[in-house]
């Protein structure tokens, strides 16, 4: 260690002498003395890293060694600690679907409806009609089926469970078939042949990884098949020489032979994304009205709704669903259920649904109303002193759903010599901004962003920058 760092380090004041100043005082009269000490020896800790790793003395000279300074410093470390871990963000990334982030907003009538039923008491489980006990699956599995065309529908807590419930309920000891290329593995590590596996299910894969054709299942399908399978590439794309089996198609195979065609489409969709720029995406109506016998589709990704798992398909095939063990392991609360209820009930006029629906409406967003925001970002932020100027950009679906797909966008950059050190520091703002860094900009993306968030995006970054 170097001298002047010695120096630095003997510098630093005792914890008695920090804890009779006025900050720390205050700090004593509001918690316990044991949380106060814990706080100031948190900061003296942070304190004598930084000195120790310092590699000049100048890197010191803007840390503050007074005991009232120290103090202060305890009593933002401890009223930070005492802040909820889970907490809102603004969302300045341009990532519609950002599963860091919570994935899908919901729609303010979702919000009231949440707000309403978690408020008291809700009749969950009883029939108002009759008096007796009901099913908690009634107030969604009619609107489930009129807006997708199926016979019946369940909701479990994630697609994840959706598709082990599925194959725990139908193919338990059997075989499944699935094409090899899409044996996918979706976020967190969790992969499809484990699930499978998990459900009981002996997988039979067929294909190669680029190209799966009919006969492929044709010649897979035997005595032992308890169903085929199809999985969505929801998060990743195969370019080139390629080939898969359509739904449509591989119903007809699986009909022919008497087996269950069931369909793991993770994003699901209730709109023709087409109309916003965007690759048509089969909607969970087209994938029912192509033959699949199951559907497990998501409800926090393209749906944007609370997180969920959704079955839709043939009576007979969710019913035994519905009564097999794991339903109750895996089913959902009243608070979910008021989300998907009121999201739901948006998408009885997908007009209302994509002006409410704030996935579908950032997806909607016109690149023209994108752009007088970030004007009117940039022209504030300028007011303020801070340069920046308004660049064409690229938005990002997310949330594994539509991989690859890009909106045109516009941004606001703001240049800096430092971007990431601001960076850091507008995640660590109350409420928390999270943004873009590339080609040494600090990149804002409005299209995730709300207009009545912006004049707090100014604030922040203003204050993050001076």
């Amino acid at each position: 260690m170097k001298p002047w760092q010695q120096a630095y380090l003997r510098a630093i004041p005792p914890v008695n002498d920090i804890l009779a100043t006025a900050s720390a005082l205050d700090l004593l009269g509001r918690f316990a003395r044991e949380r106060v000490v814990a706080a100031v020896s948190a900061v003296l800790t942070d304190l004598r890293i930084q000195v120790r790793e310092a590699e000049t003395e100048s890197e010191l000279a803007g840390l503050e060694w007074s005991a009232e300074a120290i103090a202060e410093a305890a009593a933002f470390h401890l009223e930070r600690s005492l802040r909820p871990r889970l907490r809102p963000v603004l969302n300045g990334t341009g990532v519609i679907l950002h599963t860091n982030l919570g994935r899908a907003p919901l729609a303010p009538a979702a919000v009231d409806h949440v707000a309403q039923i978690a408020s008291g008491y809700s009749n969950l489980e009883l029939d108002l009609a009759t008096g007796e006990r009901g099913s908690r699956y009634a107030h969604v599995e009619e609107l489930l089926c009129a807006l997708t065309g199926a016979e019946a529908a369940l909701v479990v807590n994630n697609n994840a469970a959706a598709v082990l419930l599925m194959l725990s309920a139908l193919a338990k000891d059997r075989e499944v078939i699935v094409s090899r290329g899409e044996l996918v593995e979706i976020g967190g590590a969790f992969r499809v042949p484990d699930v499978m596996v998990q459900g009981g299910a002996r997988l039979i894969e067929v294909g190669t990884t680029n190209k799966t054709h009919p006969r492929d299942y044709e010649g897979a399908i035997g005595p032992e098949t308890g169903a085929v399978l199809k999985v969505h590439k929801s998060n990743f794309k195969i370019l080139g020489f390629t080939e898969e089996v359509e739904v449509a198609e591989l119903a007809a195979i699986a009909q022919a032979r008497e087996v269950p065609c069931l369909v793991d489409w993770g994003s699901g969709v209730f709109v023709d994304l087409a109309q916003f720029g965007l690759p048509h995406e089969a909607t969970m109506a087209e994938l029912i009205a192509a033959g699949a016998d199951l559907v497990t589709f998501s409800g926090d990704k393209l749906l944007g709704s609370a997180q969920g798992g959704f079955l839709v398909g043939k009576k007979a095939l969710i019913e035994r669903c519905k009564k097999h063990p794991l339903t109750r392991a895996l089913r959902v609360d009243k608070l979910t259920l008021a989300a998907i209820e009121a999201t739901l009930r948006l998408y009885l006029d997908p007009g209302l649904a994509i002006r409410e629906i704030p996935i579908l409406r950032m997806m909607a967003r016109p690149l023209a109303e994108i752009e007088v925001a970030a004007e009117r970002i940039a022209i504030k932020l300028e007011a303020a002193g801070v340069p920046c100027s308004v660049i064409e950009g690229l938005s990002t679906i997310g949330g594994g759903s539509l991989p690859g797909e890009v909106l045109p966008t516009r941004l606001v950059a703001v240049e800096h010599p430092a971007p990431h050190q601001v960076e850091r520091r507008l995640r660590e703002s109350e409420p928390p901004l999270l943004c873009r860094v590339s080609g040494g900009q600090l990149l804002i993306d409005p299209r995730t962003l709300a207009v009545e968030e912006e004049e707090l995006v100014v604030l922040l970054l203003t204050r993050a920058l001076g």
